[in-house]
């Protein structure tokens, strides 16, 4: 593969995901919308559904500044949709978990997010080709985390 050849290939998918991005986000929104949250909102209490996290690792997880997951945290305590929690390993890194009303708002998501799931299972082919795409989705991500890796080493 040519170097133009290599470059067209990463434009077209970094085109690609900011597009998916943006339908993710919009659809996101409106399945959001009927639990109250917005799909920020949703992403930050999904995030600590299985174990409550300090902000940094929500921020480490969904790829975005912590500065940015603190404002949401703050507005989900605000709202009694999440709660702040003394952590063990970090005495000033409070860790996020969400309340009952939160896992509330969560549920109230869920018969949408399923049948969206269920309705881009069968667009994309089938249950093993939606596992294919997480598959390659999952690579691109770690292979550019070792890309950006190798990149500040070498700065």
């Amino acid at each position: 593969m040519s170097r133009r050849t290599e470059q067209d290939a990463l434009s077209r998918t970094a085109l690609g995901v900011f597009r998916l991005n943006g339908q993710f986000l919009s659809v996101a929104e409106k399945l959001a919308e009927p639990a109250g949250l917005t799909a920020a909102w949703w992403q930050v209490l999904g995030a600590v559904l299985p174990e409550p996290l300090p902000v940094a690792g929500i921020a480490r997880v969904m790829g975005i500044t912590r500065q940015s997951v603190q404002r949401i945290a703050d507005l989900l305590v605000r709202d009694g949709l999440a709660a702040y929690a003394p952590n063990p390993a970090h005495r000033r890194a409070k860790l996020l978990a969400p309340t009952d009303a939160g896992r509330a708002a969560i549920a109230r998501i869920d018969p949408g997010h399923a049948e969206l799931a269920a309705r881009l299972t069968a667009a994309l082919g089938g249950p093993a080709a939606f596992e294919e795409t997480v598959r390659v989705l999952d690579r691109l991500s770690a292979a550019l985390e070792e890309v950006e890796a190798g990149t500040e080493r070498e700065g």
